[in-house]
């Protein structure tokens, strides 16, 4: 009789590049996502205080660039211009994991990709239902599916003392496929009338752009007014203009070369990151998240179909997807978790992936152009956010606590015969 084949473990020990990468993309992400925490407070804080008038002045403020035929709001400068580099370090992430990483071979990918799909199904599902038996409209259907990378890693941060680091791991390689979800969703879904002379342009940009790479051009003279041109021509095709920053991420080179200590991926991401998520989401989240809070505004989030549905589909809809999903996929595939983690972890980082806000807002915008119906949107948005993430909190300092409590056991079994545990014999006496 044949052995079967060990199954893959997800998100074991990776090589050191590849911890090395995800090491930088974690403490990125968490203190960009503190930094958007206080954004969004202070959009919050500033559009329900008596200087709101302000704030809509500032935020509806147009100004543009007449060469490019743009002429946008200061919002959707932020949500059209400066979440193109959030996408753009998007794409290349997920270059990254297709080429280098978990996502590379079927076996890895299998429980990241069905988790993650999973966690993008039920939450629309569960949308659609509440819509249907409320007798509401479909449109926003994929608000609820989106997670808040950022966000999730700077609740995790917060509560996070022992936690097991495949932990961190696997909610980033989720989100990377979120992401990407996300990113298929805009383009194929919130796409207005097509120009196909500017779609034209922008493709034939995007080609230039892979040429460059694959003749191996360096120098960003050349890299940065061809990328301004790609999206002002994406913008003006009718296609959102953030895919163009996925496509271009998408198509920088992650492997080196010889002589190159980096990638050309690499250098943009380490050079872009930190102005994607120290500057350009939070600056989005500034004036997408303010949004009244009165009584009236918080009523309709519960009395309203669409923005229940929404709500419903971030909470209920994210730990029923991405769990189920998680198990499924260890069930049936040949991957199965980490070791380090147990069950419960997963239900408190599905729980956490329900924190659903800078791409969840920007679909609302979209698919609710109505300015009042996208306000209670963005309301239903905030609330199922801070649900999931009162869940998650819960769920998870519950087993930080027991982490904790394993690991000072282990400290004072350590320290009562001075024999670390991993030379301990099965016996129980120190190793020769």
């Amino acid at each position: 009789m044949t052995p079967s084949r060990p199954r893959k473990v997800i998100l074991g020990l990776l090589p050191w590049p590849e911890r090395q990468a995800v090491t930088e993309a974690l403490r990125t992400e968490t203190i960009g996502g503190l930094v958007l925490l206080t954004a969004a407070v202070i959009a919050l804080a500033w559009a329900n205080s008596p200087w709101s008038a302000a704030y809509e002045r500032i935020r509806d403020a147009h100004f543009g660039i007449p060469a490019l035929g743009l002429d946008l709001s200061v919002a959707h400068w932020t949500a059209d211009g400066l979440l193109a580099v959030f996408f753009l370090i998007a794409g290349i992430e997920l270059k990254r994991e297709l080429v280098v990483g978990e996502l590379r071979t079927p076996a890895t990918a299998a429980l990241p990709v069905i988790a993650a799909v999973c966690g993008m199904a039920v939450p629309a599902a569960l949308y659609l239902l509440t819509v249907t038996v409320g007798d509401g409209s479909r449109q926003g259907w994929a608000v609820p599916m989106a997670t808040d990378i950022a966000f999730a890693l700077a609740v995790l941060a917060v509560l996070s003392t022992h936690l097991p680091a495949a932990l961190r791991a696997f909610l980033l390689t989720l989100a990377v496929v979120d992401d990407l979800g996300a990113i298929l969703i805009i383009a194929v879904f919130f796409t207005a009338d097509l120009d196909f002379l500017a779609l034209g342009g922008a493709f034939a940009g995007l080609v230039t752009f892979y040429a460059l790479q694959r003749l191996r051009v360096r120098g960003w003279w050349w890299y940065l007014p061809l990328g301004l041109a790609i999206w002002a021509l994406m913008y003006n095709s009718g296609v959102h203009a953030t895919v163009a920053g996925v496509a271009m991420g998408l198509i920088l080179r992650t492997t080196r070369d010889g002589g190159e200590q980096a990638s050309p991926a690499a250098r943009v991401a380490h050079r872009l990151h930190p102005f994607s998520a120290g500057v350009a989401v939070p600056l989005f989240a500034l004036f997408a998240a303010g949004v009244s809070v009165s009584g009236s505004a918080l009523g309709h989030v519960f009395t309203d179909p669409e923005p229940l549905g929404v709500v419903t589909g971030l909470v209920a809809g994210k730990i029923l997807g991405i769990f189920l999903g998680t198990y499924l996929a260890a069930r049936f595939t040949r991957a199965r978790l980490n070791p380090d983690l147990a069950w419960a972890d997963v239900l408190g980082l599905a729980t956490l992936a329900g924190i659903g806000f800078t791409v969840a807002l920007l679909i609302g915008e979209l698919a609710f152009p109505d300015p009042a119906r996208a306000e209670h949107i963005k309301a239903a948005v905030l609330v199922g956010s801070l649900i999931a993430a009162a869940l998650a909190a819960a769920l998870l300092r519950r087993r930080n606590r027991l982490y904790r409590q394993l690991y000072e056991d282990e400290e004072r079994d350590d320290d009562a015969d001075g024999v670390p545990d991993i030379y301990r014999t099965p016996e129980g006496g120190g190793s020769a």
